[in-house]
Protein backbone atom coordinates (compact mmCIF):
# COMPACT_ATOMS: atom_id res chain seq x y z
CA UNK A 1 0.00 0.00 0.00
CA UNK A 2 3.01 2.29 0.20
CA UNK A 3 3.23 2.27 -3.60
CA UNK A 4 -0.27 2.16 -5.10
CA UNK A 5 -0.62 2.48 -8.88
CA UNK A 6 -0.05 6.04 -10.07
CA UNK A 7 -3.12 8.23 -9.56
CA UNK A 8 -4.79 5.82 -7.10
CA UNK A 9 -5.57 6.62 -3.48
CA UNK A 10 -4.53 3.95 -0.94
CA UNK A 11 -6.58 3.09 2.13
CA UNK A 12 -5.85 0.61 4.92
CA UNK A 13 -7.84 -0.04 8.09
CA UNK A 14 -7.59 -2.79 10.72
CA UNK A 15 -9.82 -3.80 13.62
CA UNK A 16 -9.60 -6.53 16.25
CA UNK A 17 -12.53 -8.96 16.08
CA UNK A 18 -11.75 -10.95 19.21
CA UNK A 19 -9.68 -14.05 19.81
CA UNK A 20 -9.68 -17.80 19.47
CA UNK A 21 -10.45 -20.47 16.90
CA UNK A 22 -14.23 -20.07 17.13
CA UNK A 23 -14.08 -16.30 16.45
CA UNK A 24 -11.65 -16.88 13.57
CA UNK A 25 -13.91 -19.51 11.95
CA UNK A 26 -17.08 -17.43 12.39
CA UNK A 27 -15.43 -14.31 10.94
CA UNK A 28 -13.88 -16.12 7.98
CA UNK A 29 -17.06 -18.02 7.11
CA UNK A 30 -18.99 -14.76 7.06
CA UNK A 31 -16.25 -12.99 5.11
CA UNK A 32 -16.03 -15.68 2.44
CA UNK A 33 -19.81 -15.65 1.82
CA UNK A 34 -20.00 -11.87 1.17
CA UNK A 35 -20.98 -11.27 4.81
CA UNK A 36 -18.88 -8.14 5.12
CA UNK A 37 -20.69 -6.49 2.21
CA UNK A 38 -24.16 -7.71 3.23
CA UNK A 39 -23.51 -6.76 6.85
CA UNK A 40 -22.73 -3.20 5.78
CA UNK A 41 -26.02 -2.75 3.94
CA UNK A 42 -24.87 -3.64 0.43
CA UNK A 43 -26.89 -6.10 -1.63
CA UNK A 44 -24.76 -8.63 -3.51
CA UNK A 45 -26.39 -9.82 -6.74
CA UNK A 46 -25.67 -11.44 -10.11
CA UNK A 47 -23.05 -13.79 -8.67
CA UNK A 48 -21.21 -15.94 -11.20
CA UNK A 49 -18.82 -18.56 -9.86
CA UNK A 50 -16.13 -17.97 -12.47
CA UNK A 51 -13.40 -20.55 -12.90
CA UNK A 52 -12.22 -20.81 -9.31
CA UNK A 53 -8.69 -21.26 -10.64
CA UNK A 54 -5.97 -19.00 -9.30
CA UNK A 55 -2.86 -18.24 -11.32
CA UNK A 56 -0.06 -20.33 -9.86
CA UNK A 57 2.85 -19.23 -11.99
CA UNK A 58 5.16 -21.28 -14.15
CA UNK A 59 7.82 -23.60 -12.75
CA UNK A 60 11.16 -23.43 -14.58
CA UNK A 61 13.92 -26.00 -14.81
CA UNK A 62 17.54 -25.27 -13.90
CA UNK A 63 18.30 -24.26 -17.50
CA UNK A 64 15.48 -21.65 -17.49
CA UNK A 65 12.98 -23.49 -19.66
CA UNK A 66 9.41 -24.15 -18.48
CA UNK A 67 9.11 -27.53 -16.76
CA UNK A 68 7.04 -30.06 -18.72
CA UNK A 69 3.70 -31.46 -17.50
CA UNK A 70 3.00 -28.77 -14.96
CA UNK A 71 -0.10 -29.43 -12.93
CA UNK A 72 -2.43 -26.67 -11.89
CA UNK A 73 -4.55 -27.06 -8.80
CA UNK A 74 -8.16 -28.05 -9.33
CA UNK A 75 -10.58 -25.84 -7.45
CA UNK A 76 -12.82 -27.66 -5.02
CA UNK A 77 -15.88 -25.59 -4.17
CA UNK A 78 -16.36 -24.81 -0.48
CA UNK A 79 -19.70 -24.07 1.11
CA UNK A 80 -20.95 -22.62 4.40
CA UNK A 81 -23.17 -24.80 6.62
CA UNK A 82 -26.28 -23.25 5.03
CA UNK A 83 -25.07 -24.20 1.52
CA UNK A 84 -23.88 -20.72 0.51
CA UNK A 85 -20.85 -21.08 -1.79
CA UNK A 86 -17.62 -19.50 -0.63
CA UNK A 87 -16.01 -16.77 -2.72
CA UNK A 88 -13.64 -18.21 -5.32
CA UNK A 89 -11.14 -16.85 -7.80
CA UNK A 90 -12.73 -15.29 -10.86
CA UNK A 91 -16.15 -14.97 -9.23
CA UNK A 92 -18.06 -11.89 -10.37
CA UNK A 93 -20.95 -10.04 -8.84
CA UNK A 94 -22.66 -6.70 -8.59
CA UNK A 95 -22.61 -4.73 -5.35
CA UNK A 96 -25.79 -2.65 -5.08
CA UNK A 97 -24.79 0.22 -2.82
CA UNK A 98 -27.56 2.35 -1.33
CA UNK A 99 -26.88 6.08 -1.46
CA UNK A 100 -29.88 8.04 -0.21
CA UNK A 101 -32.78 7.49 -2.61
CA UNK A 102 -30.43 5.98 -5.22
CA UNK A 103 -28.68 2.64 -5.57
CA UNK A 104 -25.32 2.45 -7.30
CA UNK A 105 -24.50 -0.79 -9.15
CA UNK A 106 -20.81 -1.63 -8.77
CA UNK A 107 -19.60 -4.72 -10.69
CA UNK A 108 -16.58 -6.55 -9.23
CA UNK A 109 -14.42 -9.61 -9.97
CA UNK A 110 -12.52 -11.62 -7.35
CA UNK A 111 -8.85 -11.42 -8.33
CA UNK A 112 -7.38 -13.64 -5.60
CA UNK A 113 -8.29 -15.70 -2.58
CA UNK A 114 -6.08 -16.29 0.47
CA UNK A 115 -6.62 -19.66 2.15
CA UNK A 116 -3.96 -20.29 4.78
CA UNK A 117 -4.17 -21.84 8.24
CA UNK A 118 -4.31 -18.50 10.07
CA UNK A 119 -5.14 -16.08 7.24
CA UNK A 120 -8.22 -16.12 5.02
CA UNK A 121 -9.50 -13.46 2.66
CA UNK A 122 -10.00 -12.23 -0.84
CA UNK A 123 -9.64 -9.20 -3.07
CA UNK A 124 -11.80 -7.95 -5.86
CA UNK A 125 -11.11 -5.58 -8.67
CA UNK A 126 -13.65 -3.18 -10.09
CA UNK A 127 -15.17 -3.79 -13.50
CA UNK A 128 -16.67 -1.51 -16.17
CA UNK A 129 -19.61 0.39 -14.68
CA UNK A 130 -18.14 0.66 -11.16
CA UNK A 131 -17.79 4.27 -9.93
CA UNK A 132 -14.13 3.63 -9.10
CA UNK A 133 -11.16 1.86 -10.68
CA UNK A 134 -9.13 -0.18 -8.23
CA UNK A 135 -9.00 -3.16 -5.92
CA UNK A 136 -10.16 -3.89 -2.38
CA UNK A 137 -8.84 -6.71 -0.16
CA UNK A 138 -10.50 -8.16 2.95
CA UNK A 139 -8.27 -10.33 5.15
CA UNK A 140 -9.00 -12.01 8.50
CA UNK A 141 -5.94 -13.30 10.31
CA UNK A 142 -5.27 -15.00 13.62
CA UNK A 143 -2.03 -13.82 15.16
CA UNK A 144 0.41 -15.71 17.42
CA UNK A 145 -1.32 -14.33 20.56
CA UNK A 146 -4.59 -15.95 19.25
CA UNK A 147 -6.17 -12.54 18.53
CA UNK A 148 -8.30 -12.24 15.38
CA UNK A 149 -8.04 -9.18 13.15
CA UNK A 150 -9.74 -7.86 10.01
CA UNK A 151 -7.66 -5.77 7.61
CA UNK A 152 -9.11 -3.89 4.66
CA UNK A 153 -6.75 -2.56 2.00
CA UNK A 154 -7.68 -0.75 -1.17
CA UNK A 155 -6.49 1.58 -3.85
CA UNK A 156 -8.86 3.50 -6.05
CA UNK A 157 -9.56 6.46 -8.27
CA UNK A 158 -12.68 7.66 -10.09
CA UNK A 159 -13.51 5.50 -13.12
CA UNK A 160 -14.87 8.22 -15.43
CA UNK A 161 -14.80 11.97 -15.88
CA UNK A 162 -18.22 12.40 -14.29
CA UNK A 163 -17.16 10.37 -11.25
CA UNK A 164 -14.05 12.60 -11.05
CA UNK A 165 -16.42 15.53 -10.64
CA UNK A 166 -18.03 13.69 -7.72
CA UNK A 167 -14.69 12.54 -6.20
CA UNK A 168 -15.26 14.22 -2.79
CA UNK A 169 -18.59 12.37 -2.51
CA UNK A 170 -17.00 9.08 -3.62
CA UNK A 171 -14.22 9.45 -1.02
CA UNK A 172 -16.79 10.18 1.69
CA UNK A 173 -18.84 7.11 0.66
CA UNK A 174 -15.74 4.91 0.55
CA UNK A 175 -14.76 5.95 4.08
CA UNK A 176 -18.36 5.46 5.26
CA UNK A 177 -18.60 1.94 3.86
CA UNK A 178 -15.13 1.04 5.12
CA UNK A 179 -16.31 1.91 8.66
CA UNK A 180 -19.37 -0.28 8.07
CA UNK A 181 -17.17 -3.10 6.78
CA UNK A 182 -15.06 -2.93 9.94
CA UNK A 183 -18.21 -3.37 12.06
CA UNK A 184 -19.85 -6.03 9.85
CA UNK A 185 -17.76 -8.96 11.15
CA UNK A 186 -17.38 -7.67 14.70
CA UNK A 187 -19.20 -9.90 17.21
CA UNK A 188 -20.89 -6.96 18.92
CA UNK A 189 -21.43 -4.87 15.79
CA UNK A 190 -19.02 -2.08 16.66
CA UNK A 191 -15.37 -1.56 15.94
Amino acid sequence: MRYPPKGHRPLERTVRLGSGEERFRAATTSLMTWGIQRGSGIEVTDLDAGTGVQYTGIVFTDDGTPAPNQEHPVNEATFAEDGTPFISNGMTGVLKIPNGPFTVAAPVRVVYVIDEADKIGFAYGTMRGHPQNGEEAFIVDRRPDDSVWLTIRSFSRPSTWYYRLAWPVLRFQQERYTRRYLRALHPVGMA
